[in-house]
């Protein structure tokens, strides 16, 4: 018998309130659980202290299982010890809440309510708030606008970062918007080691401003600067791309330290300059558009990326001073092509559709487009 009681496995815990420990289901009734947690009486899980249990877990339950429960009295006036499901899977939760705070981890949670002020999750049995400023689908318009966006949030799951973390005071508080960020950070180094320069990808364009349009190409954003946006003369990317679009892009460059991406549109097709010399020959008549006006003449788009300079000389049999009186930005016209350069990239028009015989003389000048 002596050896019996000096045997470590046979000594009773001496448990205490907060203490939470693994048990085996001895007995499960309708009204309480009967839990043998190696103390002097088995506990007991009444069932005010089991309403985290859904219904079919609770029906899952049998004899011999491990049950985590959290010591709520040491020993009731029959000797046993009353118990709490709900209060260990809350302490398990808060410890892996603090767990993920402390590694910065994403979590996820399903909302459950909302409320003014933001939405509101369980986590295990921990309540908690995600602020409406943290929450991306939430809009930043009228109050009746942001409680339908939360409403619509309701039974779903977000992915959630712990921003605060207060056990004392029972202080939970998380950021939709700082998970989403990281798990982006994290797809843009993940796509940043897989991209090669010259690569073409497909893209939806995320933003557009003055210097040119940002491409989210599946993760990550790239910068389309104006000029690799098409291969005509685009004064602003808005009078090419809008957000949402799709498009092809050529990875041009990659700048690993300050994570940036170089990206073209142009480029993805082919230069127009290169096949102007079959589609084009002198004499031809063209149709254009008028895409810029200055003091020595006018630039009309052939096509994408093919502009010709028709020369103030070239606008009329009169002498004309200003090229405004005759021609205004926009406008279509028809020209006859008088010079033609394909390796410069220069093409020479004439508002003069029938040629003269000195016009014909003067074909072979090399023309000039200096401003």
């Amino acid at each position: 018998m002596e050896q019996y009681l000096r045997d470590p496995a046979h000594e009773y815990r001496n448990l205490k309130y907060g203490d939470t420990v693994d048990g085996k289901i001895m007995r499960v009734d309708r009204d309480e659980i009967l839990v043998d947690i190696g103390a002097k009486a088995e506990g007991v899980v009444p069932a005010r202290e089991m309403q985290s249990l859904a219904p079919e877990d609770r029906a899952a339950l049998k004899v011999g299982d491990t049950l985590l429960v959290f010591v709520v009295q040491s020993e009731d006036k029959e000797g046993r010890a009353i118990l709490s499901i709900d209060k260990a899977r809350q302490e398990r939760s808060w410890r892996a809440l603090q767990a993920a705070y402390e590694r910065g981890e994403v979590i996820k949670a399903r909302v459950v309510n909302y409320n003014k002020g933001g939405l509101l999750v369980n986590l295990d049995g921990v309540r908690g708030f995600v602020p409406a400023s943290q929450v991306s689908g939430i809009s930043r318009g009228p109050d009746t606008q942001k409680q339908s966006d939360m409403a619509k949030m309701v039974n779903t799951e977000l992915p959630l970062k712990v921003i605060e973390i207060n056990r004392n005071r029972n202080r939970l508080i998380l950021s939709e918007r700082q998970a989403l960020q990281e798990s982006r950070e994290l797809k843009k180094d993940e796509l940043l080691s897989s991209l090669r320069e010259g690569d073409v990808r497909t893209g939806v364009v995320s933003s557009v401003c003055d210097f040119g349009a940002f491409v989210d190409i599946g993760g990550a954003d790239g910068l389309v600067h104006l000029s690799e946006i098409s291969w005509s003369r685009v004064k602003h990317p808005s009078e090419v791309l809008k957000v949402g679009d799709t498009v092809q892009v050529y990875i041009l460059s990659i700048d690993h330290e300050r994570k940036r991406i170089a990206l073209s549109i142009k480029r993805t097709q082919s230069e127009p300059w290169t096949r102007a010399g079959e589609k084009y020959h002198l004499g031809q008549i063209v149709e254009g558009t008028v895409t810029q006006i200055t003091s020595f003449g006018a630039f009309a788009r052939i096509e994408d990326g093919i502009e010709g300079l028709i020369h103030v000389s070239e606008m009329g049999d009169e002498r004309i001073q200003n090229p405004r009186d005759v021609l205004t930005e926009g406008q279509t016209i028809r020209a006859r092509i008088i010079r033609i350069d394909p390796a410069r990239k220069r093409m020479g028009l004439s508002l003069r559709l029938n040629p003269d015989v000195s016009e014909e003389a003067d074909a072979e000048e090399p023309m000039d487009t200096s401003s």
